[in-house]
């Protein structure tokens, strides 16, 4: 058996490339965890992306790695997300550092990732794809067929599937991947357009045709169209001819849209497993859950999923908490997946909205979110991710499981600046030491107001414990309940 960089007992292998696998791998070899990503394709960024938007939520898990600013200097930012009809969520009201969408491709947002886990230690290996996978008591077997056939064994403390909708990781567990198809035969192209459309992302839907423009930044733009009539298989020829036509009915005009460079079609489901987590084998992102684009939140749901798991597989792994954290993944991603896949497809369900019942009941929402305020904020705060919480214990505070906006700490810091040590903060209404000298110490930090809530911040931004003027002994008390938040001293103070 050949093994992978560092001890197979601590040692985890990411399977996929995409944004979901590349910020896990990023995390754990940050944390120093030795790590190793498989991917099956030639190592190479794709310019044919999918995904084209960075939600709030994802920008300020991104700005906790100090990544934001690299990707907010190369995407555009949009202020106003259009769901359907005259249906407009205004961003600008949202309480976050980032009050837009970024639109960019998703190739960029690979870059920046796949750039942060090679300084950080990851492994990478290409053109490598996972035939088998057995696991024990003590890890996981992975085997793999490398470049030229030749095949290969490697062992590991866990394995995460981060390999996409035709996951072979969810396939080897076992793990079905119930749901349907909702749409087909979708066309994607990527063009060039005469005419510049009038906003930076256009989208609409009238009758039977549906069309979506988002810009490459290159000068190209990616077109995705869907005609109600149309229904043939992913592999029916498609030409540019069609994907205009289509444009026209949605959008009442092409563009000028010319030199296609590449086209395709596809179908899209809603589908979702039942389980994240079996055994040491765990599935994220698209391997997890996929849904209709509607929205833009499928990446940026993979990338919460990997925020998520990594600090709680590198505090396991490197000794710092139980493995029991690990099942807190599944109780805290797995209904954030389901409200993804309802969200998504009722959005794409009204825009595509037909009888006139179905019409009826858009146009009603439209009136009503339009005219209420709260609601429209909470439909802007679930689409953009800034609006979901963690379940939390009976009787613990208020802020126990939300998310914890970017607040000013004493000294002219952010609380994002802080997670960027990739441990927890626990930010205090006054100075107080917790194992002062201590590499393994979590980050603390003091309100920069007059706050009295003294509040334990986990890594990925949430909130794991709070409470109105607590005593030495309640913080005491909470850093030893929350895993990883103080961790052991080791031998080797690491």
């Amino acid at each position: 058996m050949t093994g992978t960089k560092g001890n197979g007992t601590q040692h985890v292998i990411v399977v996929g490339s995409g944004p979901t696998g590349l910020l896990l791998a990023g995390d754990l070899a940050a944390a120093g965890v030795p790590v190793t990503v498989l991917e099956k394709r030639p190592r190479k960024i794709s310019n044919l992306s999918r995904a084209f938007v960075l939600h709030a939520r994802t920008l300020e898990q991104l700005d906790a790695r100090g990544l934001a600013d690299d990707l907010e200097a190369v995407g555009q930012p949009l202020d106003r997300l259009r769901l359907f009809g005259r249906l407009t969520i205004d961003l600008g009201v949202l309480p976050s550092r980032f009050r837009h969408l970024l639109v960019l491709p998703q190739y960029e947002v690979e870059k920046v990732l796949e750039r942060r886990a090679v300084a950080a230690g990851a492994g990478f290996r290409y053109e490598t794809e996972l035939t088998g996978l057995a696991q024990d008591a003590d890890g996981v077997t992975v085997e793999v067929r490398g470049p030229q056939g030749r095949a290969e064994s490697l062992r590991a403390a866990y394995v995460v599937g981060a390999d996409g909708m035709r996951s072979g990781v969810r396939d080897a567990i076992g793990l079905p991947f119930p749901g349907r198809s909702v749409i087909r035969s979708v066309v994607l192209a990527d063009v060039r357009l005469a005419e510049k459309p009038p906003t930076l992302l256009t989208v609409n839907a009238v009758g039977d045709a549906f069309a979506f423009l988002a810009p490459f930044g290159d000068g190209y733009y990616r077109v995705i169209g869907w005609h109600r009539g149309r229904d043939v298989a992913d592999d029916a020829p498609l030409d540019l001819t069609e994907v205009q036509e289509i444009t026209r009915l949605a959008l009442g005009r092409d563009f000028g849209m010319h030199d296609a460079r590449w086209m395709s079609r596809f179908h899209s489901d809603e589908r979702q497993a039942p389980a994240y987590q079996v055994g040491r084998v765990f599935l994220a992102g698209d391997a997890a859950h996929v849904h209709t684009p509607a929205g833009g939140q499928g990446m940026n749901t993979g990338l919460q999923d990997a925020a998520n798991l990594s600090w709680k597989l590198a505090a396991v792994v490197t000794g710092h908490a139980d493995p029991a954290l690990l099942g807190t993944y599944q109780a805290e991603r797995h209904p954030v997946g389901r409200a993804v896949l309802r969200s998504s497809g009722g959005i794409v369900r009204l825009a595509m909205a037909k009888r006139p019942w179905t019409l009826a009941a858009r146009a009603a929402l439209t009136a009503f979110l339009n005219a209420v305020g709260p609601a429209r904020r909470a439909v802007a705060a679930q689409v953009t991710g800034i609006g979901y919480r963690y379940p939390a214990p009976r009787g613990a505070h208020p802020m126990t499981g939300t998310r914890v906006p970017d607040v000013a700490l004493a000294g002219g810091t952010r609380l994002y600046e802080a997670l960027r040590g990739g441990r927890f903060v626990l930010i205090t209404p006054e100075p107080y030491a917790v194992g002062a000298g201590r590499a393994d110490r979590p980050a603390v930090a003091r309100w920069a107001s007059d706050r009295r809530t003294t509040v334990l911040v986990r890594p990925d931004g949430y909130a794991a414990w709070a409470a109105d003027s607590a005593t030495a002994a309640d913080i005491e008390a909470a850093l030893a309940a929350h895993p990883g938040a103080r961790r052991p001293a080791s031998p080797a103070g690491d």
